[in-house]
């Protein structure tokens, strides 16, 4: 009895030991314990930016800016409440406090706020061109940071956001808007005042020749409808000088 009982927990000891194993071994091979984006991703994730598509925006900056919400951005920002706090003199959390951050020094102050060391050698001022790149794709603007939020694709959202974080405790003034470039370039300008207008000397010159007759159509229009009078006196003589050659 006693044989078959160490012989169980021994084998029950060598299979806990062997599960152990392998579950370090595959943590290693497949780096469970990392902290990053899957290389391809499974499906599409509402809000996250997909690799290769991050931030490209036709429209400038200062236009997206001009035309966001901050209700919008207020919206979004609840996603940011679980690691952010932005009301005035609020405790720092996984993130630090975000009130008047739009203007301030990148990775400085707050409060002590212990940033990475990468985005506190970054240098600069969050100004909304460093905004719109951090929320972008954080890991891209410093690769060290400890914010593990993969960013925003969406360039709209991106815009409601910062003038929602400008909003609160910073107002500083937006950028002016850029101007639209011009509509249809070279192609779409007029013709110079005396360029000639082939159109319209083709319309003319098709005018003037249906209207233009040969000599030999003017001679058959004048000729006199036989068996008919005509009150023009030519045509009588010419019709009578007919009449006279002609034998009987």
């Amino acid at each position: 009895m006693d044989d078959r009982f160490n012989t169980i927990a021994g084998w029950t000891l060598f299979g806990g030991i062997v599960a152990l194993g392998l579950a370090s071994v595959s943590r290693h091979y497949f780096e469970a314990d990392k902290d990053h984006r899957p290389e391809k991703m499974g499906y599409a994730i509402e809000g996250v930016a997909v690799e290769g598509e991050e931030g490209a925006s036709a429209v400038p900056l200062p236009n997206l800016l001009a035309a966001a919400d901050p209700a919008k951005g207020e919206a979004l920002f609840a996603k940011c409440k679980a690691c952010h706090t932005i009301d005035q003199g609020g405790a720092n959390g996984i993130g630090p406090n975000l009130y008047g951050t739009v203007g301030e020094p990148i990775g400085k102050g707050k409060g002590g706020f212990a940033f990475s060391s990468d985005l506190a050698g970054h240098g600069g001022n969050w100004d909304f061109a460093n905004l719109d790149a951090w929320l972008t794709s954080p890991k891209k603007f410093a690769s060290g940071t400890k914010m593990s939020f993969a960013g925003l694709a969406n360039p709209e959202d991106r815009a409601n956001v910062i003038v929602y974080l400008n909003s609160q405790g910073s107002n500083v003034p937006l950028p002016a808007p850029e101007a639209a470039p011009a509509a249809g370039g070279e192609a779409g300008k007029a013709p110079a005042a005396g360029a000639p207008n082939a159109t319209s000397g083709d319309a003319a010159a098709a005018s003037d020749a249906s209207i233009k007759t040969t000599p030999a159509a003017a001679g058959a229009a004048n000729q006199p409808i036989p068996g008919s009078d005509s009150a023009n006196p030519a045509t009588n003589r010419a019709v009578g000088s007919t009449k006279s050659n002609t034998k009987p």
